[in-house]
């Protein structure tokens, strides 16, 4: 378990829960991986209500071996959403608060003295965790937030010029709070770039609340969840969705799109080629979540949005004429013609732990 910062109250370990029962093992083809998402989904949806569609993006972004950046209001379930996604999968999962006085080596670690025998050790931070929750990201200033960088990219830290590898699966769960500015650092456009998705899980409806109410009227819901299933099986996940076939025709109408948004009039900043990379490898793991071998145009329009919004920036004249990078987004999809009558053939079946 990683251990805290010592001296400060910033950095949280959540601790770790051990599953009641050993989940079943799952062969992984088509069926087997469709199974093994929906479990999982099902088994944060008793705590998470009315979410569905938030929690696959965030499950399949793990799988994706990607990063998701959360904007949204306080209380509506971001750290309830990390911490029910980690026990459904029987994972180390971290928190830290984001604050102006954060530094660098209070997520990454540092080197320790050993009074007893005058030697450096390496004490890992909260960043040595399968899911890091990293709340309110743009209170860090700039220098602290860079510190992220090389995790969410390489998936190393690298300290006084030595290596250190981050466990796998590794997902950065980012907030940023969409009103209060004051105090704040802006993410740059290359730290941005380095989330898969970028989502807001809004307020649950009227059933969904009344729901969460009756889930949690004795005791937290959080604290009756078991895992069912394991970050080996998360890690087989994601080896199974890198055989997803992607067609040709498919391929090209992700880069057609991606390629469009550097042209766009109304855009300043385009998709980068990380993007398209990101994007297929999002519809590669929708495409197994519903039992297909193979990707659709469907998976790409059904994905864009989350993927690509926040990569994406306006020009001073769009803004003036109140356009939106979603309108933007939609008036590409109707120009580009969508690949039809797009098969696969069939991935191939692993074995999954």
């Amino acid at each position: 378990m990683t251990r805290p910062t010592k001296g400060r109250n910033t950095v949280m370990a959540m601790p770790k829960r051990t599953a009641k029962s050993t989940p079943r093992t799952r062969a992984l083809n088509a069926a087997g991986f469709q199974d093994a998402f929906d479990t999982i989904v099902d088994n944060v949806d008793t705590v998470i209500k009315g979410k569905e569609a938030a929690v696959r993006l965030v499950l399949t972004a793990m799988i994706a071996d990607g990063h998701v950046l959360l904007e949204d209001m306080p209380g509506t379930g971001k750290t309830m959403l990390a911490r029910s996604l980690s026990q459904s999968i029987d994972a180390n999962v971290n928190r830290i608060q984001c604050t102006p006085d954060l530094l660098p080596s209070d997520v990454t670690g540092a080197p320790v003295l050993d009074m007893r025998t005058s030697t450096f050790s390496f004490r890992e931070g909260p960043i040595f965790a399968n899911v890091l929750l990293v709340d309110e990201i743009n209170r860090a200033t700039p220098k602290t937030q860079s510190a992220l960088l090389e995790a969410m990219q390489e998936r190393n830290v690298t300290i006084d010029g030595h290596t250190h590898r981050l466990p796998t699966p590794f997902l950065i769960l980012a907030t940023q709070n969409p009103l209060e500015l004051a105090g704040t650092f802006p993410l740059p456009e290359a730290q941005l770039d380095r989330f898969l998705l970028k989502l807001s899980i809004g307020y649950p409806d009227r059933q969904a609340e009344s729901d969460l109410l009756d889930a949690n009227s004795a005791t937290e819901a959080i604290t009756r969840l078991t895992a069912v299933s394991s970050t080996a099986e998360i890690v087989a996940l994601q080896e199974y969705a890198k055989t997803v076939n992607v067609p040709e025709p498919v391929k090209m109408y992700i880069v057609d799109v991606c390629q469009a948004t550097r042209t766009d009039p109304s855009l300043m900043l385009g998709a980068s080629a990380r993007a398209s990379i990101s994007l297929m490898r999002a519809t590669r793991v929708r495409a197994a979540s519903q039992g297909r071998v193979h990707v659709l145009p469907d998976d790409v329009r059904a994905l864009l949005t989350a993927v690509l919004a926040h990569r994406l920036i306006l020009t001073p004249d769009a803004q003036l004429r109140d356009e939106t990078v979603d309108n933007v987004i939609e008036r590409i999809l109707a120009r580009i013609p969508v690949p039809l009558g797009v098969d696969g053939p069939a991935a191939p079946s692993l074995v999954g732990a």
